[in-house]
């Protein structure tokens, strides 16, 4: 059975490398690839949600990456949470606090498909407050629990 410190280690590696190779996760850890292999296989349905690519949107010709935070009448709640989930632009959502209703990161192609966007949220629902953030600079994003050498700080050593 894994102590919390080696299943950490394996996580980390695969959240600064969600390709490593067992092979080389193993000869980091010490652990035989068959346990990491294992303790991957069960973790699908506890610590990880699911593998993913995160992509450069801008290369992809996405070069407006906007943040919204939303406040809207409580009528509206529900029917805005189903338009943010199902639109193309909408890249994550959040329900959140401290007076607003959602934060949701979008990605467009310009401004304008933004602006419109945005204009199209006000002409559908009955938007309180809408804030929005445009990203100048991704400095750093998915880091948190990725560097297996923070593994005892993570753990309180």
């Amino acid at each position: 059975m894994l102590n919390l410190k080696q299943e950490l280690e394996i996580m980390m590696h695969l959240r600064r490398d969600g390709r490593e190779t067992l092979t080389r996760i193993s000869n980091a850890t010490n652990l035989p690839i068959s346990t990491i292999y294992d303790r991957v296989k069960n973790n699908k349905a506890g610590f990880i949600k699911r593998h993913v690519s995160l992509l450069n949107f801008a290369k992809l010709g996405y070069d407006c990456h906007v943040n919204i935070v939303l406040k809207v009448g409580k009528e509206d709640r529900e029917r805005l949470r189903e338009f943010l989930l199902c639109h193309h632009a909408v890249n994550t959502l959040y329900r959140i606090n401290n007076g607003f209703d959602f934060s949701t990161e979008c990605v467009f192609r310009n401004m304008k498909y933004a602006e419109d966007f945005i204009d199209q949220l006000q002409d559908k629902f009955k938007i309180k407050e809408a804030r929005t953030y445009h990203i100048i600079d991704e400095i750093c994003k998915e880091v948190f629990l990725s560097e297996p050498l923070h593994v005892d700080l993570v753990c309180g050593k």
